[in-house]
């Protein structure tokens, strides 16, 4: 397997403290956020609306996931996976991490 390297969570943190730091993510139909890793617990708040493909660095079934407006999802931190918009419409979230309960656990 060739050497991947794994991009930020997110595009652009919009917040972040002691306890939690929020990113800004949006994908346009097609578009994909690249390979990258969760150190922490994590929120998804979808702001618009999307069909997304996460796919694991180690291969198997893309899991297809529709995203409404308003969704909140929690999610464990996890493997190497990628995000993609497979949708028609643009999407957009805020991605929260809990670094209490992860990097900076104590």
């Amino acid at each position: 397997m060739t050497d991947i390297e794994l991009g930020p969570v997110g595009q652009e943190i919009v917040f972040e403290n002691d306890q939690v730091r929020v990113w800004e993510i949006e994908l346009e139909p097609g578009r994909s956020q690249p390979w990258h890793h969760h150190l922490n617990p994590y929120l998804v708040i979808a702001l618009e609306a999307a069909d997304n493909r996460i796919d694991s660095i180690h291969g198997g079934e893309p899991r297809l996931v529709h995203e409404p407006v308003g969704g909140v999802v929690y999610r464990e931190p996890g493997e190497i996976h990628m995000l993609t918009n497979r949708g028609e419409t643009r999407y957009r979230c805020r991605l929260v991490e809990l670094k209490y309960l992860g990097e900076n656990r104590a």
